[in-house]
């Protein structure tokens, strides 16, 4: 392990860097002699300026005098023209159609200057962005990155990591360093393989279904055997479960076979059927939402698809706090862990386990495309068979060192606020599309914001750039980076951008971000020439398909993308880039088959070209957030989304009037948080933004926006994702609305002190945005 600069490491100057000079100057000096000729009577001048002296000089010498007084204002005037162009030349301020200029040069703030002296306009640095941005070297490193499997504490895991570190530094980057951890994960027992057969009544095995899962396992898993009967649950989401519950079906210790896909992680499936009283859970692909024919580009009928299910991301053994090798560990765990097994299944042998369900026809929504099976609500293997399905899973934790590699191009004015870029780097499989794109196109995009800098371009804001250890179990190796520094990131870090994941297909964008980040977005997709179809931006070609290009494009953060801890964690703004296609969606991610040549295949040898142009997304936002004096991050995002959380609490207003309740300090809060949004909005705008002590305030200002949705009534440890709106838990938007609708639906399960209570956190979170957002304390609007 390389020791490095902490996270707080600043210096004063940027070192391995060419400081741009300033402009040359050139002085200049012309004399004019002009004398007076006396009046012949000898009366003396008067001193009250030029036209008075004239006027008593007879006609000849005043046309003279007149003369003389045109030229020393010709001389003025050109004296003054030449200044003012060559000041301008200097000017810190002026601006071309791209707005204002960057700012790298303390002795001329809101400026920046080549190294030979020429100012360099936001425009410029666009087309330079582009200029050295390149797709060859994406491809040559996607190839050698997912040459073989290489998950954490591996071998090939350290090796490159190494190589990572080593390009960093090649860089001449102004830090390089590894932020090391000790983490507890999961893996397949090497003395005992996880198991599925079927058994008869005495236990003895009638069908081994093991041999097909061998390679495949769910993180995380409980351990230990179940046994019972069979039921379809399609995709394992709440509703499916409630429906299944509501036909009368005994669920009790019955084994879950469930559907790929479908909005749900692994983790949220399994949960779901542990609250339902489930013993354990198979997952399998099902045709209908993977392509099965490898022939054709999908997977084969015996392929299975791994992942982790622990609900909730790091390590689940130190939640909240960070796992440092200091660190004295608690006796405590994740409530997130399932007690119940997990485990995937191929299509095969899930057609095997549901051929035999009697029942009813499945809803609408819930038929699958696996061969010979109808599709039914009830149970198979029952008591009445005399069979049973019994599953073992013998996953062992082992304690795992963890890197990740971090680099930094120091900001110039701000180099204590950092854009962070990251990208997955483990692996259980070749993992080409999971993580090596994402690798490829974070090295590409250190390599050319390090040449640009080269060349001339300083941002205003650090830029860090960050290879993750342990992402496959739950984005363990981010989160307890993130767990470390929680107390300032807040203070500290701009944006997350992730580009695990970037490239799936070519046909359709897929941004999953924070509403902060939204208005970045318009702008650089109007820039961007869409991968499929040249001649028109995204922007241009997702208007023509009908619908607006927010309701295409921009999607809400979810469990397991690369961005959620940071903003349901830790109040960071975040986004997950992603090309990908509907038609043909990308089958392999965590399966063996998640190789650069079946990547390439898939894509017809354009990943280097996509990967380039989610370079060009990312790297453009990046640009934009370095460059500008005041950070273009919307604050009145959430004045929408509060005011749609009113409207859905307005339409119980007449079963909450019968209970005494009022919604009246719920709105209050929203108008408080709404005017003080708009309110700074407003003064930004009226306000000179080059004054760098103004605008510092106002960043800090706007960087917290997101930190302050985090629920300050919950804890870290037991409710890591605090985020009133993106987080999960009891303190959520989301959970007081579904309460809510118990009222009509249930209302024998609508527990009103809960609800008191849940309005109240939730109201007091609000109010106290709206009063962070206001600024000082005598320019709060508090209407309670």
């Amino acid at each position: 392990m390389e020791a490095g600069p902490s996270l707080l490491t600043r210096r004063a100057g940027v070192g391995g860097r060419g400081e741009g000079g300033g402009a040359a100057k050139g002085e200049g000096h012309s004399q004019v002699e002009m004398n007076l000729i006396q009046p012949e009577s000898g009366e003396a001048l008067e001193t009250h300026g030029v036209t008075p002296m004239v006027l008593r000089l007879p006609q000849n010498q005043r046309k003279a005098a007149l003369y003389a007084f045109l030229i020393v204002l010709l001389i003025f005037t050109t004296a003054f023209l030449l200044g003012y162009v060559a000041f301008r030349g200097s000017c810190n301020y002026c601006s071309d159609t791209d707005g204002e200029l960057v700012p790298v040069d303390d002795d001329t703030a809101g400026s920046e200057h080549s190294s030979a002296g020429r100012i360099m306009y936001l425009g410029e640095l666009k087309d330079m962005l582009r200029k050295y941005l390149g797709e060859e070297k994406i491809e040559s490193t996607i190839r050698r990155v997912s040459r073989a499997a290489h998950p954490p504490g591996s071998l090939e895991g350290s090796e490159l990591a190494s190589e990572i570190l080593q390009n960093f530094r090649q860089l001449r980057m102004d830090h390089t360093w590894t932020d090391s951890h000790y983490a507890t994960l999961q893996f397949p027992s090497k003395t005992q393989k996880n198991s599925l057969w079927v058994i008869d009544e005495q236990g003895t095995v009638l069908e081994d279904l093991s041999p097909e899962i061998t390679q495949a396992y769910c993180a995380y898993s409980g351990t230990g055997t179940a046994m019972g009967s069979v039921v379809y649950v399609n995709y394992g989401r709440e509703e499916d479960f409630r429906l299944l519950l509501s036909r009368g079906l005994s669920l009790a210790g019955a084994l879950a076979v469930v559907r790929v896909g479908g909005g749900v992680s692994y983790a949220e499936k399994v949960w779901h059927a542990q609250q339902a009283g489930l013993g354990g859970v198979l997952i399998y692909p099902d045709p209908a939402d993977v392509p099965q024919d490898p022939r054709r580009l999908g997977l084969s009928s015996n392929s299975s698809i791994s992942e982790h299910v622990h609900l909730g991301s790091g390590d689940p053994f130190t939640p909240g706090f960070p796992s440092f090798n200091h660190t004295q560990f608690p006796p405590t765990q994740s409530s997130g862990l399932p007690i119940i097994p997990a485990q995937p299944i191929s299509a095969n042998v899930a057609s095997k386990l549901l051929s035999g369900v009697a029942g009813p026809d499945c809803p609408r929504g819930w038929q699958g495309r696996l061969p010979y099976v109808r599709c039914a609500l009830g149970l198979a293997f029952g008591a009445v068979e005399g069979r049973r399905v019994k599953m073992g899973v013998y996953n062992t934790m082992t304690p795992v060192l963890l890197n990740n590699i971090f680099a930094s191009i120091e900001g110039k004015t701000e180099s204590d606020h950092y854009i962070i870029m990251g990208a997955q780097r483990d692996s259980w499989d070749p993992g080409a599309a999971k993580s090596g794109v994402g690798t490829a196109i974070l090295l590409e995009l250190a390599r050319t914001f390090s040449s640009m800098v080269e060349n001339g371009f300083y941002p205003r804001r650090s830029l860090l750039f960050v290879s993750w250890d342990a992402a496959d179990f739950g984005n363990v190796g981010a989160t307890e980076w993130l767990e470390g520094y929680l107390t300032m990131l807040h203070l500290k870090a701009v944006a997350y951008f992730s580009l695990d994941k970037a490239v799936l297909g070519d046909d359709n964008l897929s941004v999953y971000t924070s509403p902060l980040l939204v208005d970045l977005i318009e702008g650089v997709i109007k820039q961007v020439e869409h991968p499929k179809h040249s001649g028109h931006t995204i922007y241009e070609y997702t208007q023509s398909q009908g619908a607006s290009w927010k309701n295409q494009i921009v999607k809400p953060l979810f469990l397991n993308s690369g961005g959620y801890s940071f903003t349901a964690f830790a109040g960071v703004p975040a986004m997950e880039v992603r090309f990908m296609e509907d038609s043909r969606p990308y089958p392999f991610i965590n399966t063996q088959l998640d190789t650069a040549e079946r990547l390439q295949e898939m894509l017809e040898g354009r990943v280097g070209a996509l990967g380039r142009r989610v370079g060009e997304l990312v790297g453009l936002m990046v640009l934009r957030l370095a460059h500008d004096h005041i950070l273009p991050l919307d604050v009145t995002c959430y004045s929408g989304a509060v005011l749609n959380f009113g409207s859905q609490l307005n339409k119980f207003s007449p079963e909450l009037q019968a209970r005494g309740l009022s919604l009246q300090w719920v709105f209050s809060a929203r108008g408080d948080y709404n005017r003080a949004a708009e309110t700074l909005r407003e003064t930004i705008q009226n306000s000179d933004i080059h004054d760098e002590r103004m605008a510092r305030l106002y960043n800090t200002r706007i960087m917290r926006v997101e930190y302050y949705f985090l629920s300050q009534y919950v804890s870290a440890v037991e409710t890591p994702f605090r985020h009133v709106l993106h987080g999960r838990g009891e303190h959520t938007v989301s959970a007081l609305t579904e309460h809510l609708s118990l009222l009509r639906s249930e209302p024998l399960r609508f527990d009103e002190a809960h609800f008191r209570r849940q309005l109240a956190l939730l109201t007091w979170t609000l109010q106290g945005a709206a009063n962070a957002l206001s600024g000082d304390v005598w320019n709060i609007d508090n209407s309670f």
